[in-house]
């Protein structure tokens, strides 16, 4: 596989949260294809904390979204992805660990035409533990959203380089 380097820049900006989502279902084996990907995220120590769970089915995703409201987007897309990981295994990076799992699940998906959104799940751990089965020591970092797009969002505004990018020292500005 030969990739350009801007061509590879353009992929990342070209990713966008997608909330409306064609009813054409996900096969399994693009999905498994998103999932084998995710599988190498980086993580502290090579702990690979996580696990996924994959929501399909309509009484479960109206489960969660009775676990919180802001999880109704899930009903409108094909299926849904718990990124959940062990603080068992990774106690103290296991939040992050699974930040970076669920973001190789998302760019994995815009790679093969899938549409994505993250739905925070860390204010409603127990509940989505509770409708998906998670043992207590597996904390949900995210619930993707799937499917195919039926929307193309204009990137949203960024706030400026010189604004956020300092040199050796919070406070000393970088001159971009």
């Amino acid at each position: 596989m030969s990739c350009r380097s801007e061509d590879m820049l353009e992929f990342l900006l070209t990713r966008r949260s997608i909330r409306q989502f064609k009813p054409d279902p996900v096969p399994d084996d693009v999905l498994f294809k998103i999932l084998g990907v995710a599988r190498y995220a980086p993580s502290a120590g090579n702990k690979q904390p996580w696990v996924f769970v994959v929501v399909k089915d309509r009484e479960v995703k109206e489960k969660l979204v009775s676990v919180r409201a802001g999880f109704s987007l899930l009903l409108n897309a094909p299926l849904g992805v718990v990124v959940a990981c062990d603080k068992e295994l990774a106690q103290v990076s296991y939040q992050v660990d699974c930040a970076n799992a669920a973001m190789y699940v998302m760019l994995a998906a815009h790679a093969l035409g899938l549409g994505t959104v993250w739905l925070q799940t860390l204010r409603d751990v127990e509940g989505v533990q509770k409708v998906v089965g998670l043992p207590e020591n597996y904390v949900p970092v995210a619930l993707i959203a799937m499917g195919y797009p039926a929307e193309k969002p204009q990137p949203k505004p960024r706030r400026p380089l010189d604004e956020i990018t300092y040199l050796d020292s919070y406070g000393v500005k970088y001159p971009v």
